[in-house]
């Protein structure tokens, strides 16, 4: 990733203007060095702890009951959060979120959760799709080097949330150990070309924003609920262009989207800058008739939200929280640029 401070999303927002005599917002903390407090940044053990928005499982194509067997796996990694700025996480499968896992209902699902044999801690999984203790958190408990599997069957359509539930589960989810499932209606969902994948979630560091460095986790700042960044897939700024650049599209797309809040602490107001939910599925109920031209929606830790977007013209389209705060100054900002040719009979910016 390019560098990028955690205020330069200023000029990205899209939401908020300003004239040519006002200053942009300033933190002063991202002047700070590592000879002020923190450690140097450490070397990382991956080079992207962001999920490609992307890579998601095909929609069901069956239609009858299937077992399917999922290995996933548990990790503590070092990365970076935004360039200079390392922390040590702790995933499933070495990303954030964790991968998607996508059934049909009425499916039975054979999990193996395997916790790395370099993991300092205790890990675990619950599944918010799933009838039984913890969500098969008490039966996944594994130490490091350790597995365990349970069976399930898939019996409730929508989509869920999953995440580690150890007693420091606050702890666990806000490194990143939360993730999505799918459970798809029995006639499954409807035809669109394009599905992405987002997760938000708050890291709570010893360090600001922007300050260079290895931050370690802030306990206090957890309890108090106050994060010094609230990202999409577990990176400031991933989707941006002085990230991994944005993600693109092409015009006249339908496009699905997912949108996981690990949280731990904060609600979600999920909102499309430039664009609307033009068809939302409220706390991920995918059966209800789903609601219609929504421009922001809360999407509260322990949920995923589901909507569909057109797109008929091209350009940025900025999903942002708009709690604007996390987007200005703490992280909380992807693109997905739309491309194609202009549209002046819909939006035309020199009339």
């Amino acid at each position: 990733m390019a560098a990028m401070g955690a205020t330069s999303a200023v000029a990205l927002a899209g939401c908020l203007s300003s004239s040519g005599n006002e200053q942009e917002p300033t933190n002063d903390a991202t002047a700070k060095t590592s000879d002020e407090g923190l450690d140097p940044a450490k070397p990382t053990d991956v080079d992207r702890i962001a999920a490609d928005p992307t890579d998601l499982p095909d929609p069901v194509d069956w239609s009858s009951p299937r077992t399917h067997e999922i290995e996933v796996t548990t990790t503590e990694r070092i990365a970076e959060i935004e360039p200079g700025v390392t922390f040590k996480y702790m995933t499933f499968d070495d990303q954030v979120p964790g991968p998607m896992i996508r059934v049909r209902r009425g499916d039975t699902v054979r999990l193996t959760l395997t916790n790395a044999a370099e993991s300092a801690v205790v890990h675990n999984i619950d599944l918010h799709a799933v009838y039984g203790p913890g969500g098969g958190a008490d039966d996944t408990m594994v130490d490091p080097g350790q597995s365990a599997t349970i069976e399930f069957k898939a019996m409730y359509p929508g989509v869920h949330v999953y995440h580690c539930a150890v007693p420091d589960m606050d702890m666990h989810i806000s490194a990143g150990m939360f993730g999505a499932i799918l459970v798809e209606p029995e006639d499954g969902l409807p035809e669109v070309d394009r599905e992405l994948y987002f997760g938000q979630n708050e890291i709570y560091t010893n360090g600001a924003a922007g300050e260079d460095g290895h931050h370690e986790f802030d306990y206090d700042g957890m309890a108090s609920e106050e994060p010094t960044y609230v990202t999409l897939n577990g990176e400031a700024y991933a989707f941006t262009e002085n990230g991994y650049g944005p993600v693109t599209v092409q015009k006249g797309e339908r496009v699905r989207i997912f949108h996981a809040n690990g949280g731990p602490n904060l609600t979600s107001s999920w909102h499309a800058i430039g664009n609307v939910w033009e068809t939302l599925y409220r706390d991920g109920d995918m059966v209800s008739d789903p609601a219609r031209y929504v421009e922001t929606t809360p999407v509260v830790p322990g949920s995923v939200g589901a909507a569909e977007i057109d797109t008929p013209v091209p350009g940025p389209i900025k999903i942002v929280d708009h709690a604007l705060s996390r987007v200005v100054r703490k992280g909380m900002l992807g693109v997905i640029q739309v491309e194609g040719e202009p549209e002046p009979e819909i939006f035309n910016p020199e009339p």
